[in-house]
């Protein structure tokens, strides 16, 4: 009887398999081959190694001349986040001593208006970070036994960024994005539930403080059979961002209730109205409708200045990433050249200025002037074209024409 090949593996014959190869004293199919490959795979990325020894750690001055690498301005906030992430550093390098003294974290709130820069500078720390990173945003959380995600469901995504090494995950950062979302309605105590503010911020207390937390590592609701794995939030370091909204009439309202006698008429005159946000104090916070243990458990709090037009115009061509340069990339990879005239990018950060989207509306500005470009461009096959003020003016009065008659 002729004797069949086989794999030796999965004992597939070779009629029922694509590939069979041969070996020595026997033979592997192409199935068990990618399934070989991805538990080979899945094996290297559970020994990524999240050590800091041998890792030259970065100084403050280093990491802020990275950040200004891709983020225009806000040089406080930078300075703030880059003094922040060199201590956390420090404190997981930290050897223990007889004389007692533990460094302890301090958490950070971002506060400044929507298209400042606080998730461009939080996912632009990420690229250098030596250490688990994730980005979450509150606005999905709620309390537990209610539709949304529960508290743990920051950890869980930590834990996936650190692959499920739970003590890589330990000394992680997270950043937690839309935090004024979750503010309560009123500065009183609520005396019902307020499942997705309230709620959310009494159950935040126990993870930036610092406790053993049971964390669902596949998510808490879909997979209520799974085992929890626990982890201790001592070492994590978490940032918070949020626009808060009309915060600066809190700020208006604290300065000018402190008006008393001459001297202070004097100096109140030398507050800037324009620019209320640089005076913000956790008062202000409270105010808004965070609770007080959360701003105590928050004590580094800095501010996003609005951008003003110079920091635009800069935004558009000058970071690693930006948006022209996409785009020149984006038609270089079709063979066409292409140019943005001076004028052009004036145009476009007037009207970014005008509907007052910050650096996210450069975005949607350049994707309204070059749709029509960009779905033309490659089936003409032209060589080159120019983006002239002209050209940008109609493409944006067209669409916004156009908005207006549909509404």
């Amino acid at each position: 009887m002729k004797k069949t090949d086989k794999c030796s593996f999965c004992g597939r014959e070779k009629k029922e398999v694509q590939i069979l190869i041969a070996g020595l004293e026997g033979h592997i199919c192409e199935n068990c081959i990618e399934q070989a490959h991805s538990i080979v795979e899945e094996e290297f990325k559970k020994n990524v190694d999240f050590d800091l020894k041998g890792i030259e750690l970065k100084k403050p001055k280093e990491i802020k001349a990275f950040l200004d690498q891709y983020v225009i301005g806000q040089d406080n906030a930078k300075k703030i986040l880059a003094v922040a992430v060199y201590n956390h550093y420090k404190r997981l390098s930290q050897k223990i001593t007889d004389d007692g003294t533990e460094i302890e974290k301090s958490n950070i709130i971002l506060v400044g208006p929507t298209g400042t820069g606080k998730t461009l500078l939080a996912k632009t720390i990420a690229r250098m970070l030596h250490v688990p990173f994730t980005i979450v945003d509150a606005t999905v959380l709620t309390e537990a036994g209610y539709v949304g995600e529960d508290i743990e469901s920051l950890l869980t995504r930590l834990l996936q960024a650190a692959d499920y090494n739970v003590e890589a995950a330990e000394r992680g950062i997270v950043f937690i994005d839309e935090i004024d979302k979750i503010a309560r309605k009123g500065d009183n105590p609520s005396i019902t539930r307020d499942v997705s503010g309230e709620g959310v911020q009494q159950g935040l207390l126990k993870l930036l403080e610092g406790a053993i937390v049971n964390v669902p590592p596949q998510g808490g609701r879909k997979h209520p059979e799974q085992k929890m794995i626990p982890v201790d939030t001592k070492n994590i370091l978490f940032v918070c961002g949020g626009a808060f909204e009309g915060i600066e009439r809190k700020i208006g309202l604290r300065l000018n209730t402190k008006v008393v006698g001459y001297k202070a008429i004097a100096e109140h005159g030398k507050i800037d109205r324009d620019h209320l946000l640089q005076y913000i104090a956790p008062q202000d916070l409270r105010a808004f409708g965070l609770i007080p243990e959360i701003v105590g458990r928050l004590p580094v709090l800095t501010y996003l200045v609005p951008l003003d037009r110079d920091s635009l115009r800069r935004i558009l061509t000058e970071p690693k990433n930006s948006i022209i340069k996409q785009y020149h990339k984006l038609f270089e990879m079709d063979g066409i050249k292409l140019e943005f005239m001076e004028e052009t990018l004036d145009v476009i950060v007037d009207k970014a200025i005008e509907f007052k989207l910050g650096a996210r509306g450069l975005r949607s500005i350049c994707e309204t002037i070059m749709i029509d470009a960009m779905f033309d461009m490659p089936s003409e096959g032209g060589s080159s074209m120019v983006i002239t003020p002209e050209f940008a003016s109609d493409k944006i009065e067209r669409i916004s024409t156009l908005r207006l008659q549909a509404g």
